[in-house]
């Protein structure tokens, strides 16, 4: 049987607001022990994510104050994610293809978890999570 997005990801993850403080996204992601936040509307649905890396280098690096600026301010980029049904491989494929190390599942519309390099490193064999290392880290 193949293993899905599902099958891989983290449960039980936790949205900052759109529209809550940067201060507060970092003082979230401390508190769980996090580098990266899916950012949630009103709606409740997936607006975007933000890294711990976007609010240093892009927002504490500018000048900006943390406690003004909104996550929603701060975040930029568009949304990648992948469906809690498609595969393995074609969320590998996702991650690869833009260089990126967190992936939003969604189900419904809805975020239902998150895959991180920690969830792949526990469900990969050896050699496809250093070809994933390998293409995800590449400089191009």
């Amino acid at each position: 049987m193949r293993k899905t997005a599902r099958d891989v990801m983290h449960r039980g993850v936790q949205c900052v607001g759109e529209h809550d403080s940067l201060r507060r996204a970092a003082q979230m992601m401390r508190d769980l022990n996090v580098g990266a936040l899916p950012i949630c509307g009103e709606d409740d649905r997936l607006k975007g994510i933000i890294t711990d890396r976007d609010i240093v280098v892009k927002c504490c690096a500018e000048g900006v104050d943390l406690d003004r600026t909104t996550v929603g301010q701060c975040a930029q980029g568009s949304l990648i994610w992948v469906d809690a049904q498609c595969s393995v491989e074609e969320a590998l494929q996702k991650m690869e293809q833009h260089q990126i190390k967190r992936l939003p599942v969604i189900e419904n519309k809805r975020l239902v978890g998150m895959i991180s390099e920690a969830d792949l490193a526990k469900e990969l064999p050896d050699d496809m999570l250093a070809e994933f290392v390998h293409r995800v880290y590449a400089t191009t």
